[in-house]
């Protein structure tokens, strides 16, 4: 428990984190991984090479300070944030280390301004908020490894199918080596894949959407693929290009906050763009197989004909299902993108809403569901990198 004293001090840095959070998380990350360069066999180059990440980390150290006195108002972040350390095996043990790199860095860029008090109660705050991540993730990793068929680090599987979905999306169907079932999860959850390249200094890790509904027997992802001379296309490309039926990769247990109601009977608008109709497949298809008479609308976008994977999965889903509607714009041949127009038309009135696609895209159809009356609790999305970065827009 923080002292009256210490909550004081650690809001009184607020606005200086406001000002300098980027560039105390930049040299956070410098200096963690010159000291340890292992950890780079964990965290997402991309993501530090655009800055995405140092922005996350300065979103969520800022948002802890505010409400030091009340962390709960950030438990949801923490949980999302521990979902995706539990799909990467981050440890207790590391967070020590990143506590002393953080505390340095905040000295580092304040110089004097950083008083042994100041420093003194971020160490005292950070060993709190470290243990409540502690806490949530030790139970995650316990009940990984207690549900039917999970485990808790990474497990070898094996590419058991290859099948080419559009001109840029191929799919991968994942089976355990040893042989066993697969635990089940919710419809729009997340697997980390972990595949050591070759010419490669560091493991690669990236996280894909399940783009199924469970099986028991395989996990399919749908990846996309990046140009090679982008952040983003070393893993895409290896998956596309080298990797076979046959090639062995590292799988992570399912993980993410961003999933489908399957306890609810609320109808379900389910919006996408590009690749982000991923984890919407997961839960089209486990909405037609489990509870067909449950009204859903798919709304998706995407550049063209060739751009889109399972259009005609789509269509037969859909078909099957008496209350529900699918509805794709190709902007590249006319149909402009998905607006406030569109959304207005189709979105079903009162329905649990779900968005993922592109940064953009997100940020111009959550501004739209606004626009037209959608309250904030009737939306939940997601999109590949740091969540922060939406709410850093205002979203």
């Amino acid at each position: 428990m923080l002292s009256e004293e210490t909550i004081a001090i650690i809001k009184s840095t607020v606005p200086v984190l406001e000002q300098h959070g980027k560039t105390i998380t930049t040299v956070f990350y410098k200096n963690l991984f010159e000291a340890h360069p292992e950890l780079l066999n964990i965290f997402n180059h991309v993501n530090q090479a655009q800055g995405r990440q140092q922005n996350a980390l300065a979103g969520l150290v800022y948002a802890a300070a505010a409400n030091i006195d009340n962390l709960g108002a950030v438990l949801p972040a923490v949980v999302q944030v521990a979902h995706k350390h539990k799909s990467l095996n981050i440890t207790p043990e590391q967070y020590p280390i990143v506590g002393h790199h953080l505390l340095g860095a905040i000295k580092e860029v304040l110089g004097e301004a950083a008083t042994p008090e100041i420093i003194g109660a971020w160490g005292e705050a950070y060993e709190v908020i470290a243990g409540v991540f502690i806490s949530i993730e030790k139970e995650m990793y316990a009940k990984a490894e207690e549900m039917d068929g999970g485990w808790k680090t990474f497990k070898d599987f094996e590419i058991a199918d290859k099948v080419v979905e559009s001109d840029v999306i191929t799919s991968f169907y994942l089976k355990p080596v040893d042989g066993k079932k697969l635990p089940s999860y919710k419809p729009g959850q997340y697997i980390t894949l972990r595949v050591t390249i070759p010419g490669e200094e560091y493991i690669l890790n990236r996280q894909y959407s399940l783009s199924q509904a469970p099986t028991g027997e395989s996990y399919r992802i749908s990846v996309k693929r990046e140009d090679e001379i982008t952040p983003n296309g070393k893993m895409s490309v290896n998956l596309h290009n080298a990797m076979n039926v046959g090639d062995t990769v590292g799988v992570s247990v399912p993980a993410g906050v961003f999933h489908l109601d399957t306890e609810s009977n609320n109808p379900v608008t389910l919006i996408s763009g590009g690749v982000g109709i991923t984890p919407m497949m997961s839960m089209f298809d486990s909405i037609a197989k489990n509870t067909p008479e449950r009204s859903v609308a798919f709304l998706h976008s995407a550049r063209t004909r060739k751009h889109q994977a399972f259009d005609a999965k789509l269509r037969t889903l859909s078909e099957s299902m008496p209350t529900s509607t699918y509805a794709v714009l190709y902007s590249e041949e006319g149909d402009g993108f998905i607006n406030r127009d569109f959304l207005a038309a189709n979105v079903i009135k009162g329905s649990d809403i779900y968005v993922c696609g592109p940064t953009p895209f997100m940020q111009a159809v959550i501004k739209d569901l606004y626009a037209i009356g959608i309250s904030k609790e009737k939306i939940n999305f997601e999109f590949f990198g740091p969540a922060e970065e939406l709410e850093l827009a205002n979203v």
